[in-house]
């Protein structure tokens, strides 16, 4: 939380165009705020482009440093842009991953306000490797009859559908979240629509022979299951697109299932959602390591921009204590690590907690929770730990979330 306001730097930032042969290049000069997803989007390029032209190995940047910018790729990937429609079950950062882009390079690219989208929304994307076809001169390599692709006989392959998630799929299939992600060699328990996953292949259960004949069931009337639903009560800060991405519904779907007749919802206000509700498995060991570093750091000063020793801002501490734990995760804003996480109704330690609208408008703080109430964190005053029942933080609490 930085509570001082910082001049900002002149537009003039921009500094010199130069020529090389065909080459097109900008150098650029970076002001107050800015990151590379920032810059990014100014020149519609990616964050990776820049960290390879400049031989970056992280995200962080500092005020006034010098950046080259490859106008030619800029020029090159707008012109290989496609449209995403968006499906029942999407979600910014599930369609990030599958073009391998940053949430905040597609909110740049159709100016985006927030995280929140919905069902057949168009959305540009600039993912050239992606969209790159074999020329049809170029003959596709045919495998030959006498080598059949073999097949492990434990496993055969699922396709993943909207509204699947690792936990579903390993209950269908008989297994657990862990022996999913070994048999497919998966970091994370991010999947996307189409996917092919392995999956322990069923046991053929042989049908027994029937001695008599089976009695003819006299005819009823099918029973039609209605779906089960419970209650839902809005708090304060509760969105439709929020409560949605809990149950993993469209807000389209929200609204119908509540007979709805606009997006407007009060607190207090009594929703139906989903009868269940499936939250990302605890890695205790993490939550330990994380926590035990951060308690470590307690008195370090703020520092505005800074994920070192010699002192943190709110985002620059999660960065330093997630990576001392052995997670490897880049530099980002609160709003950053906001898109990188999941909503839990019940935290546990370990878990993220945000805050909005303390020293600009949105998602703007952040801090590790510890359990009863206290939360670790660095301010105004440096690495400390905090109540969240405090007037304070009660007024700017946003909600609970857990990395993926």
């Amino acid at each position: 939380m930085k509570k001082t306001i910082v001049r900002a730097l002149s537009t003039a930032a921009l500094l010199s165009t130069v020529y090389a042969g065909t080459a097109l290049a900008d150098t650029y000069k970076v002001q107050n705020g800015d990151t590379l997803s920032k810059i990014a989007g100014k020149y519609d390029t990616t964050v990776k482009e820049i960290k390879t032209a400049n031989g970056l190995k992280s995200d962080f940047l500092s005020v006034n440093q010098m950046l080259k910018i490859n106008v030619a790729n800029k020029i090159t990937q707008s012109s290989q842009s496609t449209t995403y429609t968006v499906v029942k079950g999407d979600a910014l950062i599930k369609i990030a991953n599958r073009y391998h882009v940053t949430v905040g390079e597609l909110k740049q690219w159709n100016k985006l306000d927030t995280t929140i989208i919905h069902v057949g929304q168009k959305l540009k994307v600039f993912a050239a490797k992606q969209t790159t076809t074999t020329p049809a001169t170029v003959k596709k390599t045919v495998t030959p009859a006498t080598k059949p692709k073999t097949t492990t006989a434990a496993t055969s392959v699922y396709t993943v559908k909207s509204g699947d998630f690792l936990g579903k799929i390993a209950v269908k299939h008989e297994t657990t979240v862990t022996n999913l992600k070994s048999l497919n060699k998966l970091k994370s328990d991010i999947i996307y629509v189409g996917q092919k996953l392995s999956v322990p292949a069923k046991k053929a259960v042989p049908t027994p022979v029937k001695t008599t004949p089976p009695k003819t069931p006299a005819p009823t009337t099918p029973v039609v299951k209605q779906p089960v639903t419970t209650e839902y009560v809005v708090k304060s800060g509760d969105t439709l697109g929020m409560i949605a991405g809990r149950y993993q519904l469209s807000v389209k779907e929200l609204i119908e299932l509540n007979q709805l007749s606009s997006d407007r919802i009060y607190v207090g206000q009594k929703l139906k959602v989903p009868g269940t509700k499936t939250e990302p498995t605890v890695d205790t060991a993490l939550a330990a390591k994380m926590i035990e570093s951060a308690k470590k750091l307690i008195g370090i000063p703020y520092v505005w921009g800074g994920s070192t020793l010699a002192g943190f801002d709110c985002s620059g501490f999660i960065y330093y204590v997630a990576n001392q734990a052995g997670m490897e995760i880049g530099r980002y804003s609160a709003e950053g690590y906001y898109d990188r996480t999941y909503y839990v109704d019940t935290p546990k330690a370990g878990d993220i907690v945000f805050f909005e609208n303390t020293y600009k408008k949105g998602i703007s703080h952040l801090g590790i929770y510890l359990g009863n109430n206290q939360f670790i964190h660095a301010n105004d005053s440096g690495v400390m730990i905090s109540n969240l029942q405090g007037a304070y933080y009660q007024a700017h609490f946003e909600s609970f979330k857990r990395f993926y």
